[in-house]
């Protein structure tokens, strides 16, 4: 990563100089420079540079000096850091300028090798406070995350629940129903049997009511009432399984369970729209035992790999028309596995999308990385499924990507891996 630091000094040739002494930084593009002349071109570099990551300036300068210079810099950042230039002879100006918040001063004229060491040791304690405050926010994200995933579940378990008690009472019902409807359709054909002439009065109530019809429409009728009442109940099956409240110790679980669960959630992403086909999804299953973990959170594993293929495929499809989707449908495959030694599982996502670079790959996992466009992810999907994964399981995540050629995320999890 570069380090880019914004040298504030009049002295024009001292530019030049600067390049020259550490020319070896700046071309293994460890350090960049950014010069300006006076204060007020300063705050101008600040506001067009922000990934500034700390300022060395002069105390005498034209239009701002550099104690001017302090104070509006804390105004802009207070995390920003400075480093004052001065004759040692100026100590009453370099008191006031660690006063105003300079980090650290350097001496004129000039010692380039102690003037090292102090950018040196100035960026390491800007490197502490950036990681310190990301990983602050990490843990804030990651706090917010779980309240708001234990709040969910609640909700969704409370919703399942409700969902369960109607849909006993339609699913008894629609028995019955079904019933009756087969015997009063067999009572009128007996009728029909046994009167054939029945008179023109009910011939024409029969020709009105379309009676044919409705014998042969009503059973299919009631089949499709069932088959919506057998979805209503995989969606209540499908809610509970993934609002599963994890214990303080790990339990039997069933992968394909929570996948098949994930995936009936997604359901209404993967169907087709006006703007491509619907996504095909392949399962190669294995034949695996169940394995104790904690299902509420593996089950957001899987809901975030899935989402984040269907999000890949999507983007795919910007540049592609809906014939050229069709011609090559999108696809999501999801294959389980032993691992070799048979001490775990596998679980492979792979989608059909763009794929990723190998520099992509490297950031994927990073907390707030994001490709996505703003307002459309908050970069904590991937780095929340890898500490479920890693941490909480003890397993292994990893992405295997190339351009072109598509997305795999590997999920490995131990059988039986004890407490942590």
């Amino acid at each position: 990563m570069t380090m880019t630091i914004l040298f504030v000094d009049d002295e024009l040739p001292l530019q030049r100089v600067i390049n020259l002494k550490f020319k070896k930084k700046i071309r293994s593009k460890e350090w960049e420079f950014i010069f300006a002349q006076n204060g007020v071109e300063a705050l101008e570099k600040l506001r067009e540079y922000p990934q500034i990551s700390m300022v060395i300036t002069d105390i005498n300068m034209p239009e701002m000096d550099g104690l001017t210079l302090l104070g509006e810099i804390h105004n802009i950042d207070s995390n920003l850091k400075a480093v004052v230039l001065s004759a040692y002879s100026d100590m009453r100006n370099i008191r006031t300028a660690m006063n105003l918040g300079a980090f650290d001063f350097v001496t004129k004229p000039i010692d380039f090798q102690d003037l090292e060491v102090t950018i040196n040791r100035t960026l390491e304690y800007v490197e502490r406070i950036q990681e310190n405050q990301q990983n602050l926010q990490y843990a804030q994200a990651q706090l917010i995350n779980s309240e708001k995933m234990a709040t969910l579940g609640q909700l969704v378990a409370g919703v399942a629940h409700e969902i369960n008690n109607p849909l006993t009472f339609m699913v008894g019902n629609l028995d019955l129903a079904e019933e009756y409807i087969k015997n009063l359709i067999d009572h009128l054909q007996l009728y029909q049997k046994e009167f054939d002439h029945p008179g023109a009065t009910i011939k024409d109530h029969a020709v009105v009511i379309e009676l044919d019809f409705l014998l042969e429409d009503l059973p299919q009728i009631m089949l499709t009432m069932r088959e919506g009442t057998e979805m209503i109940s995989e969606i209540s099956t499908s809610l509970r399984v993934l609002a599963r409240s994890d214990t303080q110790v790990r339990v039997a679980f069933n992968i394909h369970e929570g996948i098949d669960s994930s995936l009936m959630i997604l359901q209404h992403r993967l169907k087709a729209s006006d703007q491509h086909p619907n996504i095909e999804i392949i399962k190669e299953y294995g034949d695996l035992p169940l394995v104790k973990c904690y299902p509420g959170q593996l089950n957001q594993v899987f809901m975030n790999l899935i989402a984040n293929a269907i999000d890949a495929l999507e983007e795919s499809n910007k540049v592609h028309s809906f014939a050229e989707i069709k011609a090559h449908p999108n696809k999501i495959t999801i294959r389980t596995e032993f691992l070799e030694n048979k001490t775990g599982v596998v679980i492979r996502i792979k989608d059909n999308g763009v794929g990723m670079s190998a520099e992509l790959q490297q950031q994927v996992f990073q907390p707030f990385f994001t490709t996505k466009a703003v307002g459309k992810g908050t970069g904590l999907g991937l780095s929340i499924t890898r500490q479920l994964v890693e941490e909480k399981h003890s397993g292994k995540l990893r992405c295997i990507s190339s351009p072109g050629m598509g997305t795999e995320f590997v999920v490995e999890i131990p059988i039986d891996s004890g407490e942590r």
